[in-house]
């Protein structure tokens, strides 16, 4: 008997020491990646369970916590299945997380804060900062391309510029179209200062549910963005890198030599022009190949190199990067260096303070603004220079090129520079006040400087290409804007019911300085001042200086917003934000003032109880939004009369001595009260997967409509102005569509994953009132010939819609009566729409229209063992272009190969292109021969990638290493006749081809290395 208690003592014993070896903390190492590619996950959240004790893993995805060998940690991050890890004893751990499968337990960013998607009831998409950096995009927003439904992206092509970006359709006219940019916080017009290796996140809000919270600039829809931050962990280095090339492709192809001069004879002869111009065009041959003397295949590199790392108190990220890209044009080249910096400290437990810090420093060698055009039109009879050495002068009687020009004089003496110098970010505090409420106030600033120095020498090259004088002109701008923002969240679960609550208000100041001064006679520096102050030699001559600080913009708002769930079924969302901000400031002040609220509701259907024996749906959510948001960006004080005075209003001389007296002008009519242009959106969306959560669809239809929407229209000179606008709240505009998403993910083997997405956006434009009733508003001017307006914007119709006369045929002989009595043979045949017998501005009617009703993209990814790679492809559909190059005439430019091969040249040869003079006035009027298809399909981007096996790396103390080959534009298909079907340009005219930077592809190889 008491050997069996001894038995039962030191049994006890042991139990009790094990459990108390078991409730002592311990260190935990471990590592978390992603379980379809092994990539390491940085930023991972590790808690260990019922505790608050917890950290994130560093850049390598390793994490240290201490906690109970008994202990279960729960481990999550964006995008992932969360999982709870029981340890078990074990002290060194490997997570595997898979990527969100269910589609509603995603995790996406919104305004102000993350929700899970299951709680979201507006229309909101995130996109990884991994999938943006794959692209070899120098801007962050040209890798979103075909990636988000809805979102139209047209890029410029120009090293540095950033691309047009609009959301589920244009909904302003007078004011900008692009969304409003939030960076860590900070509100932004534009994103060219980011690299796009310091992106994390990227989420899109289209609804005006999600967008309300940023009402006074919510209208165009909202990018929230967040960066890189550091990691718990030793510190972590990485770099990024690839080198590569850039090639035009899709070049138009002109005609030669021979061809040329046959044309231009044609020209001379259809104008009574004698004797031909080319006395033996077969001399000529193939001529000189403007685009092979002008054009290049541009190198361009990008480097990024950081470090992050941190303690229980402080973790940091820094980055640096550089990209060096030259342009087409020989003489084009861009460089960019970049820094980032974020750093968060832990000072006691509920309080959490930190910084985050952008910057960028810019340079460029410019191209003249109109070298691609001339490329166009360039002769191919004229040599790029003479035997003597001297340029071909187009000028020269003898080469018979007329009114033309040499482009390599005009990139030889084309000298401008351009610099730009940014810094940017905010510093934050953190309070946790009690469990279940935080503060959080952050100040940001952005501070940027902009200089474009213009320098012309002394020089000829050619008749129309020379200078007897020299000039220097200078640009500088800078702006100093901040934005304070308050904040107070209170998250609370009781039971079923969950509730988030936000209450905040935000205080912006934007000013603008401009400076322009302008001096003749300057000699040459080589190195000159992009400051902004001239070399000493041109002070005494200085012209112009023309100093101003530009409006200046200050906002105040305050807002709140409540998120509700009951049993993670029944979901309720309500905003309302008051704006208040300067450019409505009328004379009364009565409009500062607007008020934009939102409300959205969800049901989960399928965690219903009805929904449990189900085998059909994995995740079935329907959702439904309304709100309203405003546009800030509009003209300043519109309510305001500005009375202008210029020497051109000199109307009488006074005085003793007698001196010239300035007249004054109004040059626009203003109202006298300006109300806010908001838009009112609805928004319907379903969201369901299926088959084990590997298949996924969404989709949603709204409804969005601008009310007030501020710009000019053009009025009559009888009302007594000298303008010829008036502006003010003048239309109501619809946008209407619908948005699909189709996805797949599958893992058949543990060696081979992949996914493959599709995404649709269906969009109509349309006015649906406006001031000047039925009367249109023309515009698109730009790079028409002889100046006619080639849009129109008129009730019923989109925004912009190409408009002119019906192209019925070709005259096969001179008209001497009929509708176009003073037609020649060859001239286009206008179909005489209103059956007058006349042909005159009635006959009109409408030719296309630049805004894409479809846009779509197809984006795939595959994994096998060490092997990645990615697949994307991208389009619109349904969309209008308007080739204004080909009548873009002032003489004797060159014509395309398509035009030399069908134009008319005699009775019989031709009922769809006309004769060779097509830059004549009847000829070059909009009409329907210039509009063309602008639908393209293009594979937007293809990467093949491979990672070393980490195995062989711990050698040299590296922990990752992978290369990768990329080309981006590679294939592009398409039916225009033009450079490149991707062409913006300003809201009223967008879609006008008349100078735009072709299309090219760009090829790369690169590496992404760990240490």
């Amino acid at each position: 008997m008491k050997r069996i208690f001894t038995i039962s003592g030191l049994v006890l014993f042991c139990f009790l020491f094990i459990n108390a070896a078991f409730a002592q903390n311990t260190t935990i190492k471990g590592t978390v990646s992603d379980a379809t590619t092994g990539e390491s996950l940085i930023g991972v959240s590790v808690i260990v369970k019922g505790t608050t004790n917890g950290t994130q893993t560093d850049v390598s995805g390793a994490f240290t916590i201490t906690a109970p060998l008994n202990a279960t940690l729960t481990v999550s991050y964006l995008g992932y299945t969360s999982q709870d890890i029981a340890l078990k004893g074990q002290t060194t751990i490997a997570i595997k997380l898979l990527p969100a499968s269910r589609l509603l337990e995603q995790v996406v960013v919104i305004g102000y804060g993350t929700q899970r998607k299951v709680d979201n009831t507006g229309s909101v998409v995130s996109v990884k900062g991994a999938d943006i950096a794959k692209e070899a995009s120098q801007n962050a927003l040209s890798s979103l391309q075909g990636k988000v439904a809805g979102v139209n992206i047209i890029n410029s092509g120009s090293p540095g510029a950033s691309p047009q970006v609009t959301i589920r359709g244009l909904g302003t006219i007078g004011g900008s179209s692009s969304p409003l940019y939030v960076v860590d916080g900070n509100w932004y017009d534009d994103i060219s200062f980011l690299n796009t290796a310091d992106i994390d996140n990227v989420s899109v809000l289209k609804d005006a549910s999600s967008t309300a919270i940023y009402g006074i600039r919510g209208a165009n829809g909202v990018l929230v963005i967040t960066t890189k931050r550091g990691a718990k962990g030793k510190p972590v280095i990485s770099y990024t890198g690839y080198a590569g090339w850039q090639k035009a492709t899709n070049l138009v192809k002109m005609a030669n030599g021979t061809e040329y001069a046959t044309a231009i004879n044609e020209l001379y002869q259809y104008n009574g022009i004698t004797p031909p111009l080319f006395s033996n065009p077969a001399s000529f041959g193939t001529g000189t190949n403007w685009y092979d003397q002008i054009l290049r295949n541009a190198f361009v590199t990008n480097h990024e190199l950081s470090i992050g790392g941190g303690s229980q108190s402080n973790v940091y990220n820094v980055s640096f990067g550089y990209l060096d890209q030259d342009g087409l044009v020989k003489t084009n080249k861009y460089q960019r260096y970049t820094f980032h910096v974020s750093d968060d400290w832990t000072i006691v437990k509920p309080l959490k303070i930190g910084f985050t810090l952008s910057g960028l420093s810019s340079e460029s060698n410019d191209i003249n603004g109109g070298i691609f055009h001339e490329l166009f039109g360039a002769a191919p009879t004229l040599p790029v220079y003479y035997a003597d050495g001297k340029y071909g002068d187009p000028g020269d009687y003898h080469t018979g090129d007329g009114n033309n020009y040499n482009p390599q004089a005009t990139i030889d003496f084309f000298n401008q520079k351009s610099r730009n110098k940014r810094v940017t970010g905010n510093v934050y505090a953190e309070l946790s006040i009690l469990k279940d409420l935080k503060f959080k106030t952050s100040y940001g600033v952005d501070i940027a400087q902009a200089e474009v120095r213009s320098y012309s020498p002394v020089y000829y090259a050619t008749v129309a290409q020379q200078s007897t004088s020299s000039s220097l002109d200078v640009q500088h701008t800078e702006t100093r804007n901040w934005i304070w923002e308050n904040t107070l969240t209170y998250n609370k679960t009781i039971g079923n019911h969950k509730i988030t609550g936000l209450v905040g208000m935000t205080a912006q100041d934007y000013t603008t300085y401009y400076a322009h001064g302008y001096a003749k006679n300057v000699p040459y520096v080589a190195n000159g001042s992009l400051t902004g102050s001239f070399p000493d030699t041109a002070k005494n001559v200085l012209q112009t200086v023309v100093p101003s600080q530009q409006p200046h913009i200050r906002d105040l708002s305050y807002f709140a917003r409540v998120n509700y769930s009951f049993n993670d079924r029944y979901l309720l969302n309500a905003s309302i934000r008051q704006d208040g901000s300067s450019p409505y400031y009328g004379t009364n002040g009565a409009n500062v003032f607007g008020y934009f609220p939102s409300v959205g509701g969800g049901w989960v259907i399928s965690n219903e109880e009805f929904m449990k024996d189900q085998h059909i749906f994995d995740d079935l959510k329907l959702r439904g939004s309304w709100g309203k948001v405003g546009n800030r960006n509009v003209p300043i004080n519109l309510s305001n009369l500005v009375v202008t005075s210029d020497p051109s209003y000199l109307t009488a001389v006074f005085g003793n001595p007698q001196a010239p007296a300035l007249g004054a002008s109004i040059n626009t009519v203003v109202p006298p009260i300006t109300v806010w242009e908001n838009a009112q959106s609805t928004d319907v969306g379903l969201e369901a997967s299926f088959l084990h959560n590997r298949l996924s669809f969404e989709a949603d239809y709204y409804n969005r409509t601008t009310d007030n929407a501020i710009f000019a229209i053009p009025i009559p000179s009888s009302v007594g102005t000298s303008g010829s606008n008036i502006e003010g709240n003048q239309a109501k505009i619809q946008n209407r569509g619908a948005e699909f998403v189709l996805s797949w993910k599958d893992q058949p083997s543990k060696s081979f994953s992949y996914s493959v997405s599709a995404n649709l956006g269906i969009n109509t434009n349309k006015v649906l009132s406006v001031q000047s009733g039925k009367n249109p508003i023309y515009s698109g001017g730009n790079g028409i010939a002889n100046g006619a307006l080639a849009t129109r914007t008129v009730v019923g119709e989109p925004i912009g819609e190409f408009y002119g006369y019906k192209v019925a045929g070709i005259f096969q002989q001179d008209q001497t009566s009929g509708a176009q009595p003073t037609a020649k043979a060859g001239d286009f045949q206008y179909a005489d729409v209103n059956h007058d017998g006349v042909i005159d501005t009635r006959d009109r009617v409408v030719l296309g229209n630049p805004n894409p009703k479809y846009s779509y993209g197809i984006n795939s990814s595959f994994t096998y063992k060490q092997f990645d790679f990615e697949l994307d492809m991208q389009g619109v559909a349904d969309v209008s272009i308007y080739n204004a190059n080909i009548a873009y005439r002032y003489g004797n430019e060159n014509f395309t190969q398509d035009f030399y091969d069908h134009r008319w040249h005699g009775a019989g040869t031709s009922n769809t292109y006309p004769s060779v003079n097509v830059g004549s006035n009847a000829n070059a009027a909009p009409n329907s021969f210039y509009v063309e298809s602008g639908a393209y399909f293009r594979v937007r981007n293809a990467q093949l990638g491979y990672t070393f096996p980490a195995a062989g790396l711990k050698a040299l103390g590296i922990q990752k290493l992978r290369v990768f080959a990329n080309a981006q534009n590679a294939l592009n298909i398409f039916g225009y006749k033009g450079f490149n079907p991707e062409v913006g340009g300003d809201v009223l005219g967008r879609g006008i081809d008349a100078n735009v930077y072709p299309l090219y592809a760009t090829y790369n190889f690169g590496v992404n290395l760990t240490f």
